[in-house]
């Protein structure tokens, strides 16, 4: 761009640097989107295993409350 006059040159510098940094952009909320996909399975996964505990839990309740209750 031999011809282009100061102003062009300037835009065209500008719009690559705004290209560089929405691809930056972009790049960074691919990242945070993985991070956010990654803790809500973590959440899941920990919500399954309280679940699981309580109902092993209720469980051993009832069989203690049954062998109270058959002793004399």
């Amino acid at each position: 761009m031999s011809g282009a006059s100061p102003d062009l040159t300037l835009i065209l510098k500008q719009q690559k640097q705004m290209l560089d940094e929405f691809a930056d952009l972009r790049d960074q909320l691919v990242v945070l989107t993985a991070i956010c996909m990654r803790v809500e399975g973590a959440v899941q996964s920990l919500t399954l295993e309280v679940r699981a505990m309580h109902s092993r839990h209720d469980r051993l309740a009832r069989r203690v409350t049954d062998l109270e209750a058959a002793q004399p």
